[in-house]
């Protein structure tokens, strides 16, 4: 099945914007706020995931996050010293798990383009939480260099992998990430992923492996049955992604989005499935197992996830914070803008000073644009600039 004939405006724009002002009250010795573990948002919302960007790079071209009409050889991206150092990228993440969280996702771009990411690793796997418990560190890749990474990444301390697969025929994969890269060259990054052990875990009964597969409906939906048949019984959580409106440079239209309910109703026509109850507070995915023949979660078959955060918003219970490649923080997925932290650790702010930044814009938050997304232009949901995904992290 080939993409729509509908052409595509891809607009060409500047993905970092200017940055959010810190609320002046954050140093302010009367108003400083200590990190107490615990930081809740207007709409009382907990901050509890803390996703990472440690590159803006991508080794793809898949059209839903980098576009080669925009992302071509002429791109200008970030030069090193922009970036967030391994160091101060630590620093930040000991002072977020001040404030409570409880889980870091290494994003990128690609992350495994970011040289020598097992040292990042090494240095987040040594941070506690306040009630001395490690943190759930997982990392989302494209599975492009996983095959001669996995065996590092798991010594140095990585907990869980996700990879990004949106088919098993070759042809549409090669279209898609659009740099014809084989997709038996992924498939070998997983099985190199559960050789090192990113398998089922006491803590994580699902598997230390996800997989990832954005539905783009005219592209590569008849892959949703090929995909799920690949994976049952695996002990690897497939989960689907609807197509979303995430910058303003993949062209997105919403009759492009298959919503997750049809996706589940397609899997049930086929392989039975029971809902199942979700794994943690502010879980993105709705999970679904397969079936026996009593109707009863199959445990060997394993489960999927489905991702609705465009049919079902779930901004109510959103917990997490975006840290972008060169140090600002973003507290919504589809935010236009981030705060500067990179300036203040460069300007020599002391930690006090950064757990009180970081409090006080928690404190602030108020965003759920999957929420407010029906009231906006069904085909483009204009309403203002949004950061690339490519550079944010997913």
């Amino acid at each position: 099945m080939s993409e729509r004939n509908t052409p595509r405006i891809v607009p060409l724009v500047v993905q970092r914007h200017q940055p959010l002002q810190v609320p002046p009250a954050a140093f302010e010795a009367a108003r400083r706020m200590a990190p107490t573990g615990r930081v809740e948002d207007r709409l009382h919302r907990p901050l509890r995931d803390l996703r990472i960007s440690v590159t803006d790079r991508c080794n793809f071209r898949c059209n839903y996050c980098m576009p080669k009409e925009v992302f071509d050889k002429d791109y200008a991206y970030l030069p090193h010293a922009s970036l967030l150092s391994f160091e101060e990228i630590t620093r930040l993440a000991r002072l977020f798990v001040a404030h409570g969280v409880r889980k870091i996702r290494l994003t990128g771009g690609e992350p495994l383009l970011r040289k020598n990411i097992e040292a990042l690793i090494s240095q987040l796997a040594e941070l506690r939480t306040p009630d001395g418990l490690p943190l759930d560190l997982t990392l989302t890749t494209n599975g492009s260099l996983l095959a001669r990474k996995a065996a590092g990444l798991r010594a140095a301390g990585l907990q869980r992998i996700t990879v990004s697969l949106d088919g098993l025929d070759d042809a549409v994969f090669r279209r898609m990430n659009d740099v014809d890269f084989p997709v038996s060259d992924v498939l070998d990054g997983i099985a190199a992923a559960r050789q090192a052990g990113f398998g089922p875990t006491r803590e994580h009964s699902a598997g230390g492996l996800k997989i990832n597969m954005v539905v783009k409906r005219g592209t590569n939906e008849h892959e949703i049955l090929p995909m799920a048949r690949h994976f049952r019984g695996s002990g690897t959580v497939l989960r689907f992604i609807e197509y979303m409106d995430v910058g303003a440079t993949n062209g997105w239209r919403m009759d492009e989005v298959m919503p997750s309910a049809e996706v589940v109703r397609l899997i049930q026509s086929q392989m039975p499935l029971v809902q199942l109850e979700p794994s943690a507070p502010g879980e993105t995915a709705e999970r679904w197992g397969y079936a026996d023949a009593q109707g009863r979660h199959d445990v060997a078959a394993g489960e999927i996830g489905v991702i609705s955060s465009v049919t079902q918003a779930f901004c109510g219970d959103c917990n997490r914070a975006r840290l972008s490649t060169e140090g600002k923080l973003y507290l919504c997925l589809f935010a236009s803008n981030g705060y500067d932290l990179r300036a203040l650790l460069r300007a020599g702010a002391n930690d006090a000073d950064l757990a009180s930044a970081l409090g006080h814009i928690w404190q602030q938050r108020s965003d759920r644009y999957s929420e407010l997304r029906s009231a906006l232009d069904p085909d483009t949901s204009s309403g203002g600039r949004r950061v690339e995904m490519s550079y944010i992290g997913g």
